[in-house]
């Protein structure tokens, strides 16, 4: 699409600016019907239960906009919906994608944050399917809400964990904490590799789709959920969804080689970024110890890597221990909204 440097929003005017979006984005197949009515039609698959999920991004609160390119930030929007997509098993199908935007807001900008939603639904195969826009009085929000589908046997909730089962995550933990941290301190880019994956992991982390499908396809996973406020307190909503505790040891939990780096002579260890920074957007999950070698296989099918972090527990309470066999305090469990 062509893209003029000349053209304001203003000028442009809500329908215009929808009339971009549309032009950006494919649409649903007949008889399905996307943007340009009053409502979307949609068909889920036979058999198929829809699972949805919505979430915002307001400018202030949950981003800045000084942080990294609004590519990114279309790409982050996008991500921390799929994640929830991907913590229940589902396969993304349709989005909708709604907008206030400040008076004066670059034209330029909102095309660069398309751009990354654009470029996020593609990786998954996820259709635009509606949405809405306004004006802002304070700053940019972003409001997403994503719907896929699952066989209504496979959708994995959080209340199915069993005192003895696993405990896993995928991937690493902290980096994207450590990665904000980086950012409110004035971080600029200056060329560290270690330091620039991190700040890259928490401006456009990765959903796992693939691997949620997967794990719930294979029959395998007792209860699951993504880390977006931290591994304590989303182990926590999963253990009182399912009427039990954890325990998790600390070492166990897998860092990234760039967190070891960047976080290289700090002491104590940084445990605080790795269980309760939050924005991981990686999977926790439960299983029974028996299904071990399938699930590993899986993750591996996946391309994600999985581990083991401790157990299931009856205690009621998710308790975090230190390689002295002493328990972590956190100064706090996670993000909280209020």
């Amino acid at each position: 699409m062509s893209r003029s440097t000349n053209t304001s929003l203003s000028s442009l005017g809500e329908f215009g600016l929808i009339d971009r979006i549309r032009a950006r984005f494919p649409q649903p197949a007949p008889p399905e019907l996307g943007i340009g009515d009053d409502a979307a039609l949609l068909n889920p698959s036979p058999g198929m239960q829809l699972v949805v999920s919505t979430d915002l991004l307001a400018e202030g609160v949950h981003f800045e906009r000084s942080f990294g390119p609004l590519r990114l930030l279309g790409r982050k929007a996008l991500a921390v919906n799929l994640s929830d997509l991907a913590a229940m098993g589902a396969k993304p199908r349709w989005f909708f994608l709604s907008l206030a935007i400040p008076a004066g807001f670059p034209l330029e900008e909102i095309e660069a944050l398309l751009d990354g939603l654009a470029e996020q639904a593609a990786e998954h195969g996820v259709l635009l399917a509606g949405g809405d826009t306004c004006g802002s009085k304070s700053g940019l929000v972003i409001s997403v809400t994503v719907m896929g589908e699952q066989r209504p046997e496979l959708v994995l909730r959080r209340s199915g964990a069993r005192p003895g089962d696993d405990v896993w995550v995928s991937g690493t933990l902290g980096d994207s904490a450590l990665g904000l941290q980086l950012l409110l301190a004035g971080y600029e880019k200056k060329g560290d590799v270690a330091t620039e994956y991190v700040v890259s992991r928490h401006l456009d982390p990765t959903p796992r789709c693939e691997l949620g499908q997967a794990l719930a396809d294979a029959g395998l996973v007792s209860a699951m959920i993504d880390i977006s406020d931290g591994l304590l307190a989303d182990l926590g909503h999963l253990c009182h969804q399912s009427g039990c505790g954890a325990e998790i040891e600390l070492t166990q939990i897998p860092r990234s080689a760039p967190f070891d780096a960047v976080t290289a002579g700090a002491s104590p260890t940084p445990w605080q970024l790795v269980v309760a920074g939050g924005e991981d957007y990686e999977l926790c999950f439960t299983a029974p110890p028996a299904g071990r070698a399938a699930i590993l296989e899986t993750a591996n099918s996946a391309g994600v890597p999985v581990t083991v972090i401790g157990k299931v527990s009856d205690s009621g309470q998710v308790v975090a221990c230190l390689p002295d066999g002493s328990n972590f305090q956190p100064s706090a469990s996670g993000y909280t909204h209020f």
